[in-house]
């Protein structure tokens, strides 16, 4: 029964009548904000690698107009992509499972090559349960974005978000 639009789209459809209108709209801005701020924070390292890109060219510090340039041209890359490429939110469960390493399974193997801990100890148990975990979670989300794709099919269409 879910809508085409999404969990929003079926928040408001199957229970626009049970909430408030005020609870509702608050959701929605939470949506809003959590989007904003994590293009944002996902986007630091993009924005540091201009900056020491810049720097390593210049010899010369960047400046707030600077920044400011680099920002609003990353911004309008990434509005460009998902402008070109609308059909990139089918990918997302695909392209999710692909990353999630990067957050899940990483930092685990990371600390067990770095700290090295005694074998069969209690942390090494623990950081290598939480790597396979991840890799499992990965794995099963990779599985999952492919089956939608083959389920629902993918319209590769450019420059047509509609």
């Amino acid at each position: 029964q879910m809508p085409a639009g999404g969990i929003l789209t079926a928040l408001y459809i199957f229970h626009g009548h049970d909430i408030s209108r005020g609870l509702l709209a608050a959701t929605f801005l939470l949506v809003v904000f959590n989007c904003l701020s994590s293009f944002q924070i996902y986007s630091m390292p993009v924005f540091d690698s201009f900056e020491a890109f810049y720097t390593g060219r210049t010899n010369r510090p960047c400046s707030v107009w600077v920044r400011s340039g680099f920002r609003i041209f990353y911004g309008f890359i990434s509005l460009f992509i998902g402008i070109a490429l609308p059909f990139l939110s089918s990918l997302a469960g695909l392209l999710g499972g692909l990353t999630l390493p990067v957050t899940f399974a990483y930092p685990c193997f990371m600390w067990i090559c770095i700290k090295k801990p005694e074998r069969f100890s209690y942390s090494w148990y623990v950081n290598w349960g939480l790597a396979l975990l991840g890799t499992a979670f990965s794995l099963a989300s990779s599985v999952g974005g492919v089956w939608s794709i083959i389920n629902t099919g993918m319209k590769l269409k450019f420059f047509k978000p509609n």
